[in-house]
C-alpha cells in the first residue's frame, strides 16, 4: 500500500490512529477552515475533512490521505472552537444540562484519486454544573482548540451524562468509521511491520 498521511496534528486523532496499529504519519493540512454559514452541520464537517485531505494529497499525490473534521451542534446552532475562556463559558453553558450532537466528517483521498467519505454522529447529554463547578472545569484548559469547549478523554468525560454513537468519534476521529473507510481502500490490518 502506497503511504498513509493523517492530515491532522491533533494529538487526539494521532492517539485513536496509533491504536491500529498501521503506519502513517501526519501532517498538518494548512487550509482555511471557514466555510458557508448556510451549510448544515453535516454538510460543513464533509468539506472540511475533502478540503483538509485533498490539501495534504496535493503535496503527496502517491498517498492514501485521512482528513476530519468535527463540529458541535445545539438546539441547530453550530459551535466550533471558542476565540477565548469567555467563549469557552458561554459555549458550555448552552451545552449543560442539555443533549447536542457532534458531527465528525471524514474523506480518504488515494493516490488513484479515489475519494471515501463519511459523517458520524453521535448525541451528548451533560450535566448541569453549577457555576463554581463549570469554572473550576474551565481551569484546566480542556476548551482551547476544542469545538464546543471540552475534551471527553480528560477530565471533561465528568461531563457526560450520557452518550450515543462511538465515543471515538466525540474524540475527534470515528474509528469504527475509519476502519471501513481504509478497507475499502484495500489496508490490511494486523499484520507484522
Amino acid at each position: 500500500m502506497s503511504e498513509l498521511i493523517l492530515a491532522s496534528t491533533s494529538s487526539a486523532r494521532r492517539a485513536l490512529m496509533d491504536g491500529l496499529g498501521l503506519p502513517y504519519r501526519a501532517e498538518a493540512p494548512g487550509v482555511d477552515e471557514v466555510v458557508s454559514p448556510h451549510l448544515s452541520a453535516e454538510d460543513a464537517v464533509r468539506e472540511l475533512a475533502s478540503r483538509k485531505a485533498r490539501a495534504v494529497h496535493q503535496r503527496h499525490p502517491e498517498a492514501w490521505v485521512l482528513g476530519a473534521d468535527q463540529l458541535v451542534e445545539v438546539a441547530g446552532e453550530i459551535l466550533s472552537k471558542p476565540q477565548d475562556r469567555n467563549a469557552a463559558r458561554e459555549q458550555l453553558g448552552k451545552l449543560l444540562g442539555h443533549t447536542h450532537a457532534i458531527h465528525t466528517g471524514v474523506c480518504l483521498v488515494g493516490p488513484d484519486g479515489q475519494v471515501h467519505e463519511a459523517v458520524e454522529t453521535a448525541r451528548l447529554g451533560f450535566y448541569a454544573l453549577s457555576a463554581e463547578e463549570l469554572e473550576r472545569y474551565l481551569d484546566l484548559d480542556e476548551w482551547v482548540g476544542c469545538c464546543g469547549s471540552y475534551r471527553v478523554e480528560s477530565a471533561g468525560q465528568a461531563l457526560l451524562e450520557r452518550l450515543e454513537g462511538d465515543r471515538s468519534n466525540v474524540q475527534g476521529l470515528p474509528m469504527v468509521t475509519v476502519v471501513r473507510l481504509l478497507r475499502s481502500a484495500g489496508f490490511r490490518f494486523f499484520e507484522r511491520r
